[in-house]
């Protein structure tokens, strides 16, 4: 058995977890994924905080692996922290490129940027003029791009080629299957453009999160806490995958940041700035004191709800009753399945 292989998760009744439920929206600064209002499940357990946001239209067989790096955010604990200080990349959002600089201002000092790139309805060149007023803003940063998959085989390696005269540190799931991904891989390799891949959706959407490894199809997996069931699920994956791990987040308060965190603070190595730093695309946040960068980094520190934001965005009353009924259908579904 792996050394993280993580033993099973006791999940508490779904009453308990209704005792101590709150459902929020939080308004994003920019457009990210579509949406201007980021909604959230959050639940108080006996060791802290938990976060339940799969986004709406996750099944609930996905969404109760959700549902268990929640709980084990909050009744089980995270495993022991190896660093306190966990350096982050900042985001941009596939905005127009003169709003560039106003988002990373949000970051204060940045080291390395995740640039979104193949949204709908933009073009290649719109890419590019994104990606050069990242490389203008900040000529010694490292930057990454993320196209979640939006792109062909022929419509990646064409991008990649272009994209990569601003120096890549890496190309996020820029096609959405394993066999493109190996492709791309491929094809770049051999046309001596050095632009290492990362698989993010064919990590944590696939059934085995392990097949992009065992299938040469990536340098390197980005992980995420919540789409993987937890942080000690998450550890033994990487420790499986034998590849290098980016830490990253999905869209989350600071109550699902601090899981990741916990994450990064646990693996063996941390070769990569981790996707943490997307609290500073939230308008606010849950916490009074939220888990934001400072000089680059955010330091590993327990978060706690405040009442009074709680409160202010408290999700309406249609949107919290559908989400106490997700909650009530993922839970007893995992009840079954182990939240695996």
């Amino acid at each position: 058995m792996p050394a993280h292989a993580p033993s099973p998760l006791v999940f508490p009744s779904v009453d308990e977890l209704l005792a101590g439920a709150h459902v929020v929206s939080i308004p994003l600064r920019v457009k990210f994924r579509g949406i201007l209002e980021r909604e959230s499940l959050l639940l108080r357990g006996p060791l802290g905080w938990g976060e339940f946001c799969p986004f709406p239209e996750y099944p609930d067989a996905e969404a109760s692996r959700w549902l268990a790096a929640a709980v084990e955010a909050g009744w089980q604990g995270f495993p022991p922290a190896l660093r306190t200080s966990i350096p982050v990349n900042a985001t941009v959002p596939a905005v127009s490129a003169d709003r560039v600089p106003d988002v990373l201002a949000r970051f204060g000092r940045v080291d390395a940027v995740k640039v979104k790139v193949a949204e709908r309805g933009q073009t290649l060149d719109d890419d590019a003029a994104r990606l050069a007023a990242v490389r203008a803003a900040l000529p010694d940063a490292a930057i990454r791009v993320d196209a979640n998959g939006g792109w062909d085989v022929q419509q990646a390696v064409d991008a990649l080629t272009r994209l990569a005269a601003v120096g890549l540190e890496y190309a996020e799931q820029p096609v959405p299957t394993i066999e493109g991904l190996a492709e791309v891989r491929r094809r770049l390799r051999a046309a001596g453009t050095a632009v290492p891949i990362a698989a993010d959706e064919s990590v944590r959407k696939e059934d085995d999160p392990l097949k992009v490894a065992r299938a040469g199809a990536a340098d390197l997996i980005v992980v995420k806490v919540a789409p993987l069931g937890g942080v000690r699920r998450a550890l033994d994956i990487v420790a499986q995958a034998g590849l290098p791990a980016v830490v990253s987040s999905a869209l989350d308060t600071s109550v699902g940041i601090r899981a990741g965190l916990a994450l990064a603070a646990a693996l063996p190595e941390l070769p990569y700035a981790c996707g943490l730093g997307t609290v500073s695309l939230f308008a606010s946040d849950i916490t009074a004191d939220p888990l934001v960068a400072d000089d680059g980094a955010i330091r590993l520190r327990d978060v706690h709800a405040d009442a009074g934001l709680l409160e202010r965005f408290a999700a309406s009353r249609e949107r919290r009753d559908w989400w106490l009924d997700r909650l009530r259908r993922v839970h007893a579904l995992s009840q079954v399945t182990g939240g695996s």
